[in-house]
């Protein structure tokens, strides 16, 4: 089976086993997934869901959080972790789409790349749950799970696994594929204990099965 096969196999199967594939983080509004995205970095998404919501409540548009003392910011999103840089790159992107894109998230990959905070994983992800664009956001979960199941071999760094499975992959099925891995890095192949093989959907076709 080639790594083409095999991907549309794992695809299919995670499509069975988790027929909805959302983003686990709350937001109704491009900017403030934008947001939530930047505070999720070494945080839970639960954790993350939690904390804006008194953040929008203080602070409820994209004018709001631009105004906002950075150190007002730092003071909510402090239990998501490295507050102040996090309130620091949100005070900054929310600046520069007040100023620059009259409130908006741009749809641009490039130019949502240069705005503070943003990474390839958060591009991609606004990229494809807010403009319905092709996306593979390779997070910590899609990393470990394509590594296992052999889609790719031995490749960390993130921007290297986004590049080999945009090969594999077909366009239309990255974003949800990704966030399908997320599911399944969380209840199955888990990454703080052993992987539950034996209630795996994928485990006769998994490269490192029990590993």
């Amino acid at each position: 089976m080639t790594k083409k096969e095999l991907a549309a196999e794992i695809i299919e199967r995670l499509k069975k086993e988790y027929p909805v594939a959302e983003c686990s983080l709350d937001y109704d509004h491009a900017w403030k997934l934008l947001v939530s995205v930047r505070l999720a970095a070494q945080c839970t998404d639960a954790r993350v869901n939690v904390v804006v919501e008194e953040l929008y409540a203080k602070y409820p548009d994209v004018d709001a959080l631009a105004e906002a003392e950075t150190e007002e910011i730092e003071k909510i999103v402090r239990p998501c972790g490295l507050g102040k840089s996090k309130a620091r790159d949100i005070s900054a992107c929310m600046k520069i789409l007040k100023e620059e894109y009259g409130g908006k998230v741009p749809d641009d990959f490039d130019a949502l790349l240069k705005l503070p905070g943003v990474g390839r994983k958060s591009a991609n992800l606004i990229m494809g749950d807010v403009f319905g664009k092709p996306a593979i956001v390779t997070d910590t979960h899609c990393i470990r799970l394509v590594n296992r199941m052999g889609l790719v071999d031995g490749i960390k760094e993130p921007k290297k696994v986004e590049m080999e499975l945009w090969k594999i992959i077909p366009a239309e099925e990255g974003n949800d594929f990704c966030h399908r891995l997320v599911y399944h890095g969380r209840d199955v192949c888990t990454a703080r204990t052993k992987p539950y093989c034996d209630k795996c959907c994928l485990a006769d076709i998994c490269a490192k099965n029990g590993v």
